[in-house]
């Protein structure tokens, strides 16, 4: 059964990256806590692997049809390499709580930006360079610390610094997913003998089949519908987390 169930999350969150192209990770660490016992830290650690293998098969047939600006995922990524691997050794010292909250906070923030409405492209705006590194070292802290890929910051960076089209900015946000959770991986890796790795696995490999699925057909789905649904499951999580943290501990 626990094999089963985490097939079943692994297909859930493979979708939500393949037709949106960000939030595996905001769901794969209270899924392995609530669902399947893991420590704040050890939940962390094991969404990275599943982000990371979901993020990157999602983003292989939008770069076989060319949804992918790679030069500019490497420079997002490249950017954010000091707070990621920073936080991933700062993380190590914080506790259960401050951890819990903080990614409690990035739900919330996150669910905000799903609801705001979809740049207008023909509206030619431009993210001043200093923006766009601040935003950056911010992906890169969110990843290494909280195990989140920072996709729902990645797509506006990528529209409205690097101008470029909604569905390639969805796209070239896995790379950057990918890319960012491979190396706070990296960075957590005196972590790994402490995580029950079957669990990951099995929601891995479902993830990876259903993000191909998903970011295969992704074009064919209206995403406003399901970025206000998932904008309020996040913020279902982020007020139970705090709950659960604060009140029921």
């Amino acid at each position: 059964m626990e094999i089963f169930g985490a097939l079943l999350a692994g297909s859930f969150i493979g979708a939500v990256l393949g037709f949106i192209g960000a939030g595996g990770a905001m769901l794969s660490v209270p899924i392995l806590i609530y669902f399947f016992n893991f420590a704040p830290k050890q939940a962390t650690v094991a969404a990275l692997a599943i982000v990371f293998l979901a993020a990157f098969s999602g983003a292989i047939p939008k770069f076989r049809k060319g949804e992918i600006l790679v030069r500019e995922a490497f420079s997002v990524w490249a950017i954010g390499l000091v707070t990621n691997l920073g936080g991933a050794v700062l993380a190590k010292h914080l506790t259960d709580n401050l951890i819990l909250s903080g990614f409690s906070l990035i739900l919330i923030a996150a669910g905000i930006s799903m609801l705001l409405p979809q740049v207008n492209q023909s509206v030619e705006r431009k993210v001043p360079i200093p923006t766009l590194i601040l935003i950056s070292l911010i992906i890169g802290s969110m990843t290494g610390i909280f195990g989140v890929g920072g996709g729902f910051l990645a797509i506006p960076v990528l529209v409205l610094g690097f101008n470029s089209p909604l569905a390639k900015a969805a796209g070239t946000s896995l790379l950057i997913i990918a890319l960012n959770c491979f190396t706070a991986l990296i960075g957590h890796r005196s972590s790994w003998g402490q995580i029950s790795w079957h669990v990951p696995i099995a929601i891995a490999i479902s993830a990876v089949v259903i993000s191909l699925f998903a970011s295969h057909h992704s074009s064919k789905v209206p995403t406003t519908v399901l970025k206000k649904s998932f904008a309020y499951l996040l913020f279902s999580i982020a007020i139970w987390t705090l709950i659960k943290t604060w009140l029921l501990a």
